[in-house]
């Protein structure tokens, strides 16, 4: 009796032992660098203190250097949770077996790209792409980063798709900025006369008062699309405990402060699954950027 009960007693240990290591792992997650990372670990850090407080474990938010940067961070479980655009999303999901797409923003159900350009080109704006071909063939054009659903994949498929011309066969020169932020600092300067950066960029620095519009404006908009989305591993629940998952998606689900959700920008987040994000799938696939 006495040694089942030293036996029983070595194993409650145990147990507790190896729950609160378990307990103590870290919850690491990122973002795709779509805006200069001072602002992106800015806004990231207060998301962690939210996630560590609602969730009981540690979080932790860790910058990277590019979309493909953050998709190979989530393939090789350096983080398990990534703030993903339309298209590293489907990348991740595509590396990660059992990776799922959890929320988006009430906005991004129909994101847009917003075309720009230098006012010196004398573009003026147009409801449709096709009405815009004379004005902006052999300009100089600039997407975001290659990886960039909103500032590269939707645009390039709109060209494509319009102009039936490869973006470097119908602009003179075609660049990637790295962002959207540099986007719009390129055509504001005149490096690029065109470029493409994310609706929420623009609108939201344009509240924020740090958009020259002397210098540049918006001359079409492109039909709506899903994109950015919160994607988490598959493998979270044995990592962290049963019900983890569900946890984190009720979490974010949950976001409702205002300064929390102003820094995105969005007006709250809604479910998704990993469906909604097909169209993305089949449009990489017909512009070549997925095999």
């Amino acid at each position: 009796m006495a040694m089942k009960l030293l036996r029983g007693l070595m194993l409650s240990s145990l147990f507790c032992i190896t729950a609160a290591s378990v307990s103590a792992e870290t919850f690491v997650f990122t973002a795709i660098p779509d805006e200069d990372e001072t602002k992106l670990v800015e806004r990231f850090s207060s998301v962690a203190d939210y996630l560590t407080e609602k969730l009981g474990v540690e979080v932790r938010y860790i910058p990277v250097k590019s979309y493909a940067a953050a998709v190979s961070a989530f393939r090789n479980n350096q983080i398990q949770l990534a703030w993903f655009g339309g298209l590293s999303g489907v990348q991740a999901r595509r590396l990660v077996p059992g990776s799922e797409a959890l929320a988006q923003g009430v906005e991004d159900a129909a994101f847009q790209t917003y075309f720009i350009a230098n006012k010196n080109t004398g573009i003026e704006p147009a409801d449709n792409l096709s009405d815009l071909e004379e004005q902006l063939r052999g300009k100089t054009f600039t997407f975001g980063s290659k990886g960039s659903t909103s500032g590269r994949l939707m645009p390039e498929f709109y060209i494509r798709e319009t102009f039936k011309q490869a973006p470097e066969d119908f602009f003179s020169r075609v660049g990637f900025s790295g962002n959207h932020t540099r986007t719009l600092r390129l055509v504001e300067a005149g490096t690029y006369q065109i470029g493409v950066l994310n609706f929420q960029v623009w609108v939201k620095d344009l509240e924020e008062g740090t958009i020259n519009t002397d210098l540049v404006k918006v001359i079409w908009k492109t039909p709506a699309y899903p994109d950015y989305q919160w994607t988490i591993r598959g493998d979270v629940d044995e990592r962290f405990g049963a019900g983890f998952k569900d946890r984190v998606k009720e979490t974010l689900l949950n976001i409702k402060d205002p300064e929390l959700l102003k820094s995105f920008p969005r007006s709250g987040f809604i479910p998704v699954s990993n469906d909604d994000y097909e169209p993305t799938r089949k449009t990489a696939e017909a512009i070549g950027i997925l095999d």
